[in-house]
This record gives C-alpha cells, sequence and structure tokens, in this order.
C-alpha cells in the first residue's frame, strides 16, 4: 500500500481517501498483506485500523 502520511507520529488508521494505491488483500472487514499473508488490518468503512508492527514503512512525511 502506498499512503500519503500526515504528521510526525505513529501511523494507527489509514484513511481510505490517503491511499494511493492499494496491493492488499480483503477478506470481509480484514486486510492482509498480499507478500507474507499477515493481518494488516481492520477495514472500518472509511479508514483501515492497522495492526501494529504488522508493516514497514519509509519515505518522507508532510
Amino acid at each position: 500500500m502506498r499512503y500519503r502520511k500526515i504528521g510526525k507520529g505513529r501511523l494507527l488508521r489509514c484513511y481510505k481517501d490517503r491511499i494511493k494505491e492499494d496491493y492488499t488483500i480483503k477478506e470481509g472487514n480484514k486486510v492482509f498483506c498480499p507478500n507474507c499473508g499477515n493481518l494488516f488490518g481492520i477495514d472500518y468503512g472509511a479508514f483501515i485500523k492497522v495492526r501494529k508492527g504488522s508493516f514497514t514503512q519509509k519515505g518522507s512525511y508532510e
């Protein structure tokens, strides 16, 4: 997933209007990584609540 993060804090929720590219696999309301198959988070409609420690990040923030 490519996501436009705003601010310096931890990533707790991915708001769907900020997702640039989405490669994840969705089964019901659960979101999984396409590479390793681990649970990434839970879809709550307007956002995805991210499971702590389930991803790596790189890049800069706005």
